[in-house]
């Protein structure tokens, strides 16, 4: 025990520093691998998960080196966004979720939001394919590109280094910056107020995906319906969402 204790003593602080460190990383790899894998479930098979884990350990290195746990917040919710954001930033760098991108998710919304209108029910795959002219192998990579994120900063208007910081600060921190925090505030308020508004089934949803963490298929089992059918209900609720935000000009135009 004495040994143990001397060879203890021995160790600097900057040796301790760095083994606590070392220790958080290990500790919060199935983490990064749980976060992961719900964004690369929105992916085409031919995108390398191991890629995105490797990316999504770096934002977890980041977290560790910049949590302050002075703040009001806990390591993991900072670690979270610090990981996603990375791996997000990593698909848009391979073209995922380029500007071109986003153009076709937004002519998606446009095309369900136009039928929906036209025929006052819930639109058929086949009919989104023949109101945009593509066939449904393109319907579907469009419809998984929209499930990777609600939003994107560029949208909200944060396509600079320093303001997505911010704004990722704000999200997990108070920050002094009135104007952000207030910006913060309205947003938050818009996107519970268009939640509300959406389909019982697509509430529940996103509720039992992104509050209750469960994955698709665990959210299929609650709600007594396919994988597949969580999914299509997931693709049609980020849809409604991000139109509904667009209209309260949270949202580019596009």
């Amino acid at each position: 025990m004495a040994m143990e204790l001397a060879q203890k003593q021995k160790i600097s602080p900057r040796k301790e520093a760095y083994l606590n460190r070392e220790q958080q990383i290990v500790e919060y790899l199935p983490y990064v691998k749980r976060i992961v894998n719900r964004i690369a479930i929105h992916l085409p098979p031919s995108v390398d998960k191991e890629d995105l884990y490797n990316v999504g350990v770096i934002g977890l290195i980041q977290a560790i080196d910049r949590y302050d746990p002075s703040r009001d917040n806990k390591f993991t919710t900072y670690a979270a966004f610090r990981i996603r954001g990375a791996v997000l930033s990593e698909l848009r760098s391979r073209d995922f979720l380029s500007r071109s991108n986003r153009r076709k998710t937004r002519e998606l919304e446009k095309a369900y939001l136009k039928l929906e209108h036209l025929l006052d029910r819930e639109v058929k795959d086949t009919e989104v394919a023949a109101e945009m002219k593509i066939d449904l192998d393109e319907l579907y990579k469009i419809k998984q590109l929209s499930s990777i994120s609600f939003i994107s900063f560029e949208e909200l208007g944060y396509s600079i280094g320093h303001d997505k910081e911010k704004m990722i600060n704000s999200l997990v921190k108070k920050e002094d910056d009135v104007l952000t925090q207030t910006g913060l505030k309205e947003m938050k308020m818009a996107v519970a107020a268009a939640i509300e508004e959406l389909p019982e089934k697509e509430k529940l949803v996103l509720s039992l995906y992104y509050k209750e963490e469960l994955n698709m298929k665990e959210t299929g089992n609650v709600l007594g319906v396919t994988e597949s059918r969580v999914s299509q209900l997931h693709s049609q609720a980020v849809i409604h969402l991000r139109a509904k935000l667009r209209k309260r000009k949270f949202l580019d135009a596009g």
